[in-house]
């Protein structure tokens, strides 16, 4: 128990550091880069968790898939790429105080609500297996109907991305 401990004050220092060096950098580029290891970080507490099917996920759909989406929009719209003043608003004071006044409420509706409540244990454990029946079976209209969006969105990307 020990180790799992070590390692999610491990992965959690560098999903911080990456969470505030994604919103602090000034290229749009490395910000997405830092948004990647964000992303990788949660992913590992999901194994941490016992959770390898969200882990799975995570890592597939969301450094895979939507990151792509999002340095191809970077791309598609010409945004500037290196370091740009132009690109940070005069309003960010504000904007800090009303995420730290958020985080704020959270940590309290947090507290409130669970106070001192501990897990139980011997919970009902999920496997991968049951988790892909699911989604294969019961879910599989809603499943296959996201798929053909995505399709949409991307064949939509390639042709804002023609120049014809």
């Amino acid at each position: 128990m020990v180790a799992q401990n070590i390692a999610f004050g491990i992965i959690s220092g560098i999903v911080v550091f990456s969470a505030l060096r994604m919103v602090t950098t000034r290229n749009i580029v490395h910000s997405a880069l830092f948004l990647v290891a964000v992303l990788a970080g949660l992913s590992g507490q999901y194994v941490l968790l016992a959770a390898e099917f969200v882990a799975t996920t995570q890592v597939l759909v969301y450094i895979g898939a939507v990151m792509v989406l999002f340095l191809f929009g970077i791309m598609l719209t010409k945004a500037p790429i290196g370091k740009s003043m132009e690109m940070t608003g005069t309003q960010w004071p504000i904007a800090a105080g009303v995420a730290l006044m958020l985080g704020a409420v959270i940590l309290y509706s947090l507290i409130d609500q669970f106070g001192s409540d501990r897990l139980t244990e011997g919970g009902k454990i999920y496997r991968t297996a049951d988790v892909g029946d699911e989604v294969f079976s019961t879910y599989i209209i809603p499943f296959e109907a996201i798929s053909v969006l995505l399709l949409a969105a991307l064949i939509g990307a390639i042709v804002l991305a023609r120049k014809d």
